[in-house]
């Protein structure tokens, strides 16, 4: 009873309007009784009794419950043994005797709720007024909920598990504890749910490091400047766009552009840079979700990915969490002083995911009827995107956000949003796509706020032409249609323009390096494709980067750590000027 004195002396000036006891036998209840008229006079006393808590009681007080039953008491034993198990480095039977001893049941006293309302996941629970936001809590059948609306007399819940197995009356504890999600290495190439928990067919690693989902980005003090380049392998990108290491580029174009591949792209590229990539799937279908992961492993980038996925049938709640659970797992390895780059596939997905949710929970509905802080979900999660300082360890994480558009509008709600909070975008055209130019970039309206701060000395010497080549072509392009007779040097400008889209047009699964990028993009900027024909301009580039490989190792290596000086220039226009005169290639 020294436990039961305790929990009511410390609760006494509680205002109660009655007190309900569980106990195993209904002779335990005249010494419980006794006990309560201690502190409680005058207080209406509901005694229940049932066997399934094999002995002991349970008291509650309003939302506050002492559980000193054995039931409880075995399975926190149980629960022990478990723990022993898993991480026994000796013999296990020794540990089990020594851990036995040792062991000793506590206590349990649980802020406790009761669901009085339920719908397509969410659920009302009364009770809790010291609940957390965001905070797990527990169903009576181990189902668990985050709070999610902390009003004045009830709290909003999202349930993460099989919602039809909750019903009205149902009790909830707290666990004060707010959702964390698993980190460790050992998660590297499997596939989890939002959750943490793989759903790839194998075991769940034994981890013990957990990180919040919901974390403050790092602040001015902790940064430092986007200055290093991650490539792509994309060209277009890389030469036009570039996206540094901590930079946030937005993805966005209509259904069918090839918003995915240029993602995928981008991690087969990784694979042997000891950058980390996650790809997040936020309602996708399982069966595109399966077919990224064999691609990933066929092209062996699946050893540095996590795949992150929450499919189209998965309730709203996993699909909301997925990305704040991948930046938790992302920020774990940035902590260590590691690269990530980090996909979300895609925004617009999970924006509607929280548009359920929030109509559901019955908050205001805004422009779209997209909640009010819609912006805020999404800048949010983007501003942990992030170049650590040396003093952190100098990781960083960078995001590639994708965003589906509306044929082709950008200046609907959720793309000028995720404009905004990011450094930039590229933009895929369905005209583009369908002409044939893949990837659909549309180098006008797509840019990258960090620039040639993230591209190395010799790209961004031979990138500066091709930008001013393609818009000055883009522009006489337009203009041609109308003309007549066109001079020589517009001609010139004209076809020039023409062979540097088809250099930049890429096949999907085929990244290009450092060196063959810029081989190439100078080779185009100084005329020496004028003369090939559009039909040969790949198979007239795939030679010259093998000649370079092949006679002028050096030269190509050089290119590959992006120096450039005058000696460099030159030994690539002698490259450049006997390739082109040889009969051989």
């Amino acid at each position: 009873m020294n436990e039961l004195s305790k929990f009511l002396k410390k609760n006494r000036n509680l205002e109660i309007n009655d007190i309900s006891i569980i106990v195993y036998s209904i002779l335990q209840s005249k010494e419980i009784e006794k006990e309560i008229s201690k502190y409680f006079k005058n207080t209406k006393i509901v005694i229940t009794e049932n066997k399934e808590i094999l002995g002991g009681y349970i008291i509650k007080l309003n939302d506050l419950m002492l559980d000193e039953s054995y039931k409880s008491r075995l399975m926190a034993l149980q629960s022990h043994i478990d723990n022993i198990k898993l991480h026994s480095q000796d013999s296990v039977i020794d540990d089990l005797k020594r851990g036995t001893k040792e062991f000793k049941a506590e206590s349990s006293i649980n802020e406790i709720g009761e669901v009085i309302s339920l719908k397509d996941g969410i659920c009302s629970i009364s009770g809790l007024k010291e609940v957390m936001n965001q905070e797990i809590l527990m169903f009576e059948n181990n189902i668990k909920c985050i709070a999610f609306n902390l009003d004045m007399n009830e709290v909003g819940a999202i349930i993460l598990g099989d919602y039809t197995k909750i019903k009205t009356g149902d009790r909830v504890i707290r666990t004060k504890q707010v959702v964390s999600v698993p980190v460790d290495e050992s998660l590297l190439g499997r596939v989890i749910n939002p959750l943490g928990e793989t759903i790839d067919g194998k075991e769940n690693p034994d981890i013990t490091t957990y990180y919040p989902i919901e974390k403050l980005a790092p602040g001015v003090l902790d940064r430092q400047p986007v200055n290093q380049p991650l490539q792509t392998g994309i060209k277009a990108i890389d030469i036009l766009v570039p996206i540094g290491k901590g930079q946030r580029e937005l993805i966005l174009g209509d259904r069918q552009t090839g918003k995915t591949a240029l993602a995928i792209d981008t991690i087969i590229n990784q694979k042997d840079t000891g950058v980390i990539s996650i790809y997040v799937a936020i309602g996708q279908k399982m069966s595109k979700i399966v077919n990224i992961v064999e691609r990933l492993k066929k092209y062996d980038a699946m050893k540095n990915t996590i795949v992150v996925a929450a499919g189209a049938s998965d309730p709203a709640p996993l699909l909301f969490l997925a990305p704040f659970s991948a930046s938790a797992i992302a920020e774990y390895f940035a902590d260590k002083g590691k690269d990530v780059l980090i996909i979300y596939d895609d925004l617009s997905k999970h924006a509607i995911a929280y548009r359920e949710i929030s109509l559901l929970l019955r908050r205001p509905p805004g422009r779209e009827a997209f909640p009010g802080d819609v912006f805020y979900l999404h800048s949010r999660l983007l501003e942990r995107s992030v170049k650590l300082s040396n003093e952190l360890g100098a990781g960083s994480i960078t995001s590639l956000p994708i965003i589906e558009t509306q044929a082709g509008d950008i200046s609907a709600y959720i793309p000028t949003n995720v404009i905004s909070i990011t450094d930039g975008q590229i933009f895929l055209e369905s005209n583009l796509f369908n002409k044939g130019i893949r990837p659909a970039i549309n180098v006008g309206l797509s840019v990258s706020r960090v620039g040639s701060a993230a591209q190395t000395k010799a790209m961004k010497k031979v990138a500066g032409k091709i930008k001013i080549s393609l818009a000055q072509y883009r522009e006489l392009e337009a203009f041609s249609q109308f003309a007549g007779d066109l001079d020589n040097n517009t001609k010139s400008q004209l076809n020039r323009g023409q062979k540097t889209i088809e250099l930049l047009k890429q096949n999907q699964y085929e990244p290009y390096s450092l060196d063959a990028q810029v081989i190439s993009t100078y080779a185009v900027n100084n005329g020496y494709f004028d003369n090939i024909e559009i039909t040969e301009i790949k198979n007239k580039e795939n030679n010259l980067i093998n000649y370079m490989r092949k006679n002028h190792e050096k030269l190509s290596h050089t290119l590959l750590d992006g120096i450039w000086n005058e000696e460099v220039e030159k030994e690539i226009d002698t490259l450049c000027k006997e390739f082109f005169s040889s009969d051989e290639y």
